[in-house]
């Protein structure tokens, strides 16, 4: 972990939220290609979740929701975990992970006696802070989809099966926060709401978490540090019939990077019951009305951006030297094409280098990059994971032809400046 986490400092990944005021901990700061890989690992998700099927529509609800909401879903009455304090060194421990002991870990101090603790975040609304007018940061953006089922019903007339997608922040005041960008108290998810027949839920749910285990192959992630966990009836969520975790070989251990819940209708009657709202679906054919069984993906985006950078991080040895290289996969690549002039000194070098490199960005995601030597270049765009690198000479001057070098087997081949365009759209397949 401590290589990633200098790693993704050094190369402008992932910084301190706050640093120059000594941070805030656990919350952090994309960088300019800690973004780039960030939104690269969301459109893939999205492409493969949205675009690329017939049953699932997107949308953006609103972080702040009306505290009926967070009622009606059980979050006020059982979103907490059990915690306790250490008297002497005043630090805050998960009674879970504290595994029974009756000593501080830290300081082998006297501990309290476990008491819940709400994880979520209370706000006011208004200029007045009185208890009539609290309101919380979402801790998940599953509610937002749940409470628009009618108004997706009414809009876009689905048939079950049909789902709803969204990509957006959730707050939890989280006890034990940590392991760099894995817990935090501010995060992004990846959440599918999917709506079925309740006869149709248990094959939908098993689907879904094959699906879900392929993607993150398809990200490139290693086979062997994925695996899947099923949850025991005793560490079901209060809506679950049934959860399985998506969980990666992290460098502190085996840990959730998804779940997949089979979540029975218990929001939809929830939301009814309370609203006075009826969240029903009717089918026209066989004229009848039910709440549909939901099957919920429920994702981390810093911590799949985490997995892959870990997933992705080689140290080679070539010749002398150890080079360090992320093999991120080609779609996430945050910078496809690098180009750099190899002599600084030379004004028709350097001004053709920023031409192709100005031409390039217009379809791919290119760089240009002059700053030291060409070997320094290469390691530097090795770090971050830029899968080619453009080289214009002296030859390149007469002959038209650049030096195009591959990340993964460092070959090097001359193409045609006319060529290259064309070269790395087939590389990359972008159509």
């Amino acid at each position: 972990m401590e290589k990633i986490v200098s790693l993704c400092k050094r190369r402008g990944f992932i910084f301190q939220s706050s640093e120059i005021y000594g941070g805030l901990s656990n919350t952090w700061d994309y960088g300019p290609h800690g973004v780039e890989l960030k939104n690269n690992l969301k459109r893939a998700w999205w492409k493969a979740c949205v675009y690329e099927r017939n049953d699932i529509f997107g949308m953006d609800a609103a972080i702040l929701m009306h505290p009926k909401v967070w009622e009606s879903s059980g979050h006020v009455e059982n979103f907490f975990d059990l915690k306790s304090d250490c008297k002497g060194c005043k630090k805050r421990f998960k009674t879970e992970d504290l595994k029974n002991k009756t000593k501080c870990p830290e300081c082998s101090g006297d501990l309290t006696e476990s008491r819940p603790f709400n994880l979520m975040y209370k706000t006011h609304q208004g200029p007045v802070e009185d208890a009539s007018n609290i309101i919380y940061l979402r801790p998940e953006t599953a509610q937002g989809m749940f409470v628009n089922f009618q108004n997706i019903l009414d809009s876009k007339h689905p048939k079950l099966p049909f789902g709803l997608a969204q990509i957006g922040k959730s707050f939890r005041n989280e006890i034990t926060p940590g392991n760099f960008t894995f817990r935090t108290r501010e995060f992004e998810q990846m959440e599918i709401e999917y709506f079925c027949r309740p006869l149709d839920a248990e094959k939908f749910y098993e689907t879904w978490v094959t699906d879900r285990f392929n993607w993150y192959l398809n990200l490139g992630i290693k086979k062997e540090n994925l695996r899947l966990r099923v949850h025991a009836k005793d560490e079901l969520a209060h809506y679950a019939l049934a959860c399985t975790d998506i969980e990666y070989n992290f460098p502190f251990g085996w840990s959730e990077l998804e779940g997949i819940a089979n979540r029975a209708d218990f929001d939809l009657r929830q939301h009814s019951k309370i609203s006075g709202k009826e969240l029903i679906y009717f089918d026209d054919q066989k004229k009848e009305k039910f709440y549909p069984f939901v099957i919920e993906p429920s994702g981390g985006v810093d911590r799949a951006v985490l997995a892959v950078l870990i997933d992705a991080y080689h140290e080679e040895k070539v010749k002398e030297d150890t080079r360090i290289v992320l093999k991120l996969n080609k779609e996430l690549a945050p910078t496809k094409v690098a180009v750099f002039p190899l002599l600084r000194n030379r004004a028709e070098i350097v001004e053709l280098a920023k031409k192709i490199a100005q031409d390039l960005k217009k379809s791919i995601t290119t760089a240009y990059d002059d700053t030291g030597a060409i070997g320094k270049l290469y390691r530097r765009q090795d770090e971050v994971g830029t899968l080619y690198c453009v080289t214009i000479d002296v030859q390149t001057l007469e002959d038209k032809q650049v030096t195009v070098r591959d990340r993964d087997t460092m070959l090097q081949e001359r193409i045609g400046i006319d060529k290259l365009k064309e070269y790395f759209l087939n590389k990359l397949n972008i159509q």
